[in-house]
């Protein structure tokens, strides 16, 4: 029984392979004589070849001579075929699928010099998810091919001739062409020209050549470009950002992998490569859509001699850089990394260039740079203004060098530690713009602190300017150590926190509209300033000056020494504060001029304790000194023929407390001490204080005035009384309280040998007789010390400065003690005197007439007998009325007693 069931198997297996026998060469019989019919009859295409083979067991096909076309070329549902093959071999096809599911399927498929052009189907219905015509091959061998791919609109998609490929387990599929990957695989060999892809009807791709050796791919000429001009681009496209252009005329790399949604290369090489992109001006419009699954791998990319140009919407270029060589190793776009703020990751990269050109709100050149993840280096930096927003930068620099401790970002933040940053050689101007109000928002993408540890700037010349007004500094050179920026909600989000700072400038100069103030070495840190051959020195002159101001104003031209300061202090970050123990200012000079020809100026004027309050922040000097100089104040009225001058030399004023009333544990009392020549012969010594937290602003002055000669008031009393005084006033004491509405207090003074000269106001010569008759009434001597009197009831003109309040105080006490009470009493006699002369006039005048008239009478009498007695008539009625008027004009009785 055994032995039959083996027989019998074998017989079966017998009988079944002849029947495959004959099954095959009758199929093949059938397919030589009827396929070309059944294609027709059954398919979309017309088939035509020379021989053709099939082994209906393993699905292996060989043709040669293959012509293939659509019956219907209108048909865009279906994958359009037109052209020859010379050789087909397809082993394992699909042929049930290819037959009733129309899905042609191979593990392997050699075309031997195909000339080809495939029409795609329409695109994948979108509602339906159905993909039209699929064609999935294992592995493709192309040898010689010439190919070229339409989309169904019949528009040009890919191209190649004389195609050598050999790809392993390839797939073109719509879903391919949707990601714009016609093609995906996992290995290639590809050999071709002329390569051609056009993915839209904005751009097209070329390639003059391919070549594969070894897994190492060469491209030369490669080209991607604009199908239309950047007008028509801007007019059908008004929503897109940019266009762009990119040649690289070769390029070699190895390894790359297509495959799903991810390409990856290594060792990528591009020569001369040059990338336009042309700005439209229009901003980024974010949409809420499918987030990307493109990643990018690139192991190892270099860019030599490149160029990359951007160009604004105008055509002129906003960006030019002419030689960059880049080196980046493992390069990665992901998922991950497309989140971040840079969306690619690296493990190290090096770029370098030459001829870097930016052209927008500031015009910038820079010979050449280099970066990398641990430092930098940009030398010659030329920028230019273009002044477009009305601030520029005009300068060159040597150096700007940087070295970086750490650089990355963690969720969305950068994290910034930066180890040293140098500038060295920066030269020129910068002109800031119009300060334009910030909305207070919180800072996003930044790990605060941001560090940078050290900043040196070296060797330069520096302007600054704003609002017209240059800052200069000539041999600047500055260091800043631990240079922070902190968070700050409150203040736009960011603070700046400095831990210590030094700056040193030689010849510093510093414009306003009417000032030069220059110094000739300054030197600053946080603990010290240093300021030598300081001058503050007017730009115009003084009757410009007079005509340029809407109200009067003080003009000055001060010159020092030396200024140093010591202490601490902190200006750059949020809490600022000034704290110092000791200023001092050595041989000032300084000239205050005013003219009270311009109108007065309405402002109310803060009393100098308000003023000190009213700085924001906390300040505190404990001593300020002012050494070995002098002060001159001069005035000029409409009136004054010249301006009248007061001259205080010798000048020491040692100031203690200097204060805002800002700072926690300090005081707030103020205290003045003044000692000086006054019109450089007379001491003067004043004492005078406040309390800048007092709100109602109360003061104390007091001081004593020695042996002052009267001819040194002249300079000033001349040009406002026109009046000259000789004597000496040999103590002067005043001692004064006061507040915002007034001053009051005490005054005497102690004089000898005082006399006046009333002088012509135009002329200024001494008109004698009421020069002799005023000093008849001005006690000379004082002889000894008088009693004080009482200065009350002076109030304050707001609108005026607290030295005209005190020396309101100083004019009523010097009116109640001399010059007020007599000179009042020697004009009204004066003007007494000058009375009586003018009547005495008049009486002679009416004399001298009278005695005419009776020489009249009498001679007239002599020659008329009856005459004498008209005369006599005449004479007893006018004689009493003449007599009457003479003797009254003559002996007038004083009407005004304080006239005598």
């Amino acid at each position: 029984m055994k032995k039959n069931w083996v027989k019998k198997l074998l017989i079966g297996f017998g009988i079944l392979f002849g029947i495959v026998l004959i099954a095959n060469f009758g199929l093949n019989i059938w397919l030589k004589t009827q396929l070309p019919d059944y294609i027709k009859k059954n398919t979309d295409y017309k088939v035509s070849y020379k021989s053709l083979d099939v082994d209906l067991g393993t699905g292996n096909i060989f043709a040669t001579g293959i012509t293939v076309n659509n019956k219907n070329p209108q048909n865009v549902n279906v994958i359009g075929l037109q052209g020859t093959i010379d050789t087909l071999k397809i082993s394992r096809f699909g042929i049930y699928d290819a037959i009733f599911n129309k899905v042609v399927s191979s593990s392997d498929l050699l075309l031997a010099k195909p000339n080809l052009n495939i029409i795609l189907a329409k695109p994948v219905d979108k509602k339906t998810g159905k993909k039209r015509n699929p064609v999935m091959f294992e592995n493709i061998r192309i040898n010689k091919g010439t190919i070229n791919v339409f989309k169904h609109t019949k528009q040009k998609f890919i191209g190649v001739d004389q195609l050598d490929l050999y790809v392993d387990n390839l797939q073109m599929t719509e879903e391919s062409v949707e990601n714009k990957l016609p093609v995906i695989f996992d290995k290639y060999n590809i050999r071709g020209k002329d390569f051609f892809f056009q993915p839209d009807d904005i751009y097209t791709l070329k390639i003059s050549q391919i070549t594969t050796t070894n897994g190492q791919m060469s491209v030369e000429n490669f080209q991607l470009m604009p199908l239309i001009s950047f007008e028509h681009f801007k007019k059908a496209y008004p929503r897109k950002t940019q266009m762009f252009e990119f040649i690289i005329p070769k390029m070699n790399f190895k390894d790359i992998v297509l495959k799903k949604n991810k390409v990856s290369l290594a060792n990528a090489d591009f020569q001369n490569p040059y990338l336009k992109v042309y700005k439209t001006g229009i901003s980024a419009i974010k949409k809420a859509g499918k987030k990307q699954n493109f990643e990018l791998n690139l192991d190892d990319i270099k860019l030599n001699n490149a160029k990359v140009q951007i160009l604004k919407p105008d055509e002129t270029d906003l960006f030019f850089a002419e030689n960059l060589n880049v080196n980046v190793n493992k390069l990665e776009f992901t998922k991950e990394s497309s989140k971040e703020i840079i969306p690619v990751l690296y493990k190290d990269f090096k770029i370098a260039g030459k001829g870097i050109h930016y052209n927008d709100a500031q015009n910038i050149l820079i010979e050449k740079f280099s970066l990398n993840p641990k430092g930098g280096q940009i030398r010659n930096i030329i920028a230019k203004p273009t002044y477009s927003t009305g601030m520029g930068m005009d300068f060159k620099t040597n150096l700007v060098q940087f070295n970086i401790n750490e650089f990355k970002f963690i969720d969305k933040k950068l994290n910034l530690d930066v180890k040293d940053v140098l500038v060295d050689g920066i030269n020129g101007k910068i002109v800031a713009g119009k300060a334009v109000p910030k909305k207070k928002t919180a800072v996003r993408g930044i790990q605060f602190p941001m560090v940078v540890r050290k900043i040196s700037l070296k060797n330069s010349n520096l302007t600054y300017e704003s609002q017209n007004q240059p800052l200069t500094f000539n041999d600047l050179n500055a260091t800043i150590n631990q240079f922070e920026l902190i968070e700050n909600n409150a203040k736009n989000g960011i603070a700046v926190k400095i831990k210590d700072y030094a700056v040193t400038t030689k010849n510093f100069v510093y414009k306003t509209r009417f000032y030069k103030m220059n110094a000739g070495n300054l030197a600053l840190n946080k603990n010290k300033i240093e300021i030598n051959q300081f001058a503050m020195s007017p730009l115009v002159s003084r009757a410009q000056f007079i005509r340029m101001i809407p109200v009067e104003s003080d003009l000055y031209d001060i010159k020092v020494n030396q200024i140093s300061a010591q202490g601490n202090w902190d200006l750059f970050s949020e809490n600022k504060s000034i704290n110092a123990t000791n200023v001092t200012i050595h041989s000032a000079d300084a000239n205050i001029f005013r003219s009270k020809i311009p109108a007065d100026d309405p402002k109310i004027k803060p009393l100098y304790s308000r003023m000190l309050r009213s700085i924001k922040i906390p300040m505190y000097i404990s001593n300020l000194n002012l050494k070995n100089s002098v002060l001159e104040y001069e005035e000029d009225t409409p009136k004054s023929s010249g301006p009248g001058k007061l001259t205080f030399s010798n000048f020491n004023m040692n100031v203690k407390n200097l204060n805002s009333a800002k700072m926690k544990g300090k005081p707030t009392h103020v205290q003045i001490k003044i000692d000086c020549m006054f019109m450089k012969s007379s001491p003067l010594s004043v004492n005078w204080g406040f309390n800048t937290a007092d709100q109602s602003d109360h003061f104390t002055i007091a001081g004593n005035l020695d042996n002052i000669s009267a001819t040194a008031l002249n300079s000033f009393i001349v040009p406002y009384l026109s009046v000259s005084a000789t004597g000496t006033i040999q103590k002067m004491l005043f001692n004064f309280k006061g507040n915002p509405k007034g001053i009051g207090g005490t005054f005497n003074i102690k004089h000898k040998d005082l006399k006046i000269s009333i002088l012509d106001k135009k002329s200024k010569e001494k008109k004698g007789v009421l020069s002799a008759v005023a000093n008849i009434f001005i006690k000379s001597d004082s002889d000894k010390f008088p009693e004080s009197v009482v200065v009350e009831d002076v109030e304050r003109d707001p609108t005026k400065s607290f030295f005209n309040m005190f020396w309101k105080g100083i004019e009523d006490g010097l009116k109640k003690t001399l010059i007020g009470i007599n000179v009042d009493k020697t004009k009204k006699t004066v003007d007494g005197a000058v009375n009586t002369v003018k009547d005495v006039k008049s009486g002679v005048q009416d004399a001298k007439k009278s005695l005419n008239n009776a020489k009249k009478d009498i001679s007239e009498a002599f020659s008329d007998p009856n005459s004498a007695e008209k005369s006599k008539q005449n004479a007893d009625k006018e004689e009493p009325k003449e007599k009457k008027g003479l003797f009254k004009k003559i002996f007038k009785k004083k009407e005004n007693p304080e006239t005598e």
